[in-house]
């Protein structure tokens, strides 16, 4: 096997289907192989003791998206996080694709339709949260292939952005990369600030 060549789930008596090096690094964390709770004082695992910790709650619109959870091959991921800091609220919105409250692709193929959802998607999540796209300093745009779709997402973003009147236009980044799902064209992430109450 070649050192770029993933090793297999392996079979073992335990029953966890990871190889002995994968075994080992879990127990150097302080796991076990079928991964229970840490126990406490597990340094970086745990929370540390006697210092608070910044407030912190997981964002959804389940009306509209479903959660990464509840896919057929869950996932560990929230849609977003609500970060309260001193001074401001910070949403960091997870990549959002062109999903429905069933977790299924919708729009297949069509890159401009599911540039539409995604943003449709976005915008409840923010609006969950009682923001919106005047909030959003950072997108990350992720496209599976972008010498075909990076155009059709830049067209789509303007013509978004023009008509909810957004100035200054958020920071952004255009990325290619191979998305959880073949039939997904495009995943858009952003970072909301709202000042705090």
């Amino acid at each position: 096997m070649s050192d770029t060549e993933v090793v297999p789930r392996a079979k073992t008596e335990d029953g966890s289907g990871l190889s002995a090096q994968a075994r080992a690094e879990l127990r150097e964390l302080g796991l076990d192989p079928h991964v229970t709770p840490a126990e406490p004082g597990v340094a970086g695992l745990v929370p540390v003791e006697g210092r608070p910790s910044i407030s912190k709650r997981a964002i959804s619109a389940p009306e509209i998206l479903n959660e990464a959870h509840d896919y057929a091959k869950p996932s560990s991921f929230s849609r977003g996080l609500r970060v309260e800091l001193p001074g401001a609220t910070m949403l960091f919105v997870s990549g959002t694709a062109s999903v429905d409250e069933k977790g299924e692709t919708l729009y297949p193929g069509d890159f401009r339709a599911q540039c539409l959802r995604t943003f449709r998607n976005l915008t409840r999540l923010l609006v969950a949260e009682g923001a919106s796209w005047h909030d959003v300093v950072r997108t990350t745009c992720y496209l599976r292939d972008i010498e075909r779709d990076y155009d059709a997402l830049n067209e789509m973003r303007t013509m978004f952005m023009t008509a909810i009147r957004l100035d200054p236009l958020p920071a952004s980044t255009g990325i290619q990369a191979r998305l959880c799902r073949s039939e997904l064209l495009v995943e858009i992430e952003a970072i909301a600030v709202l000042p705090r109450e």
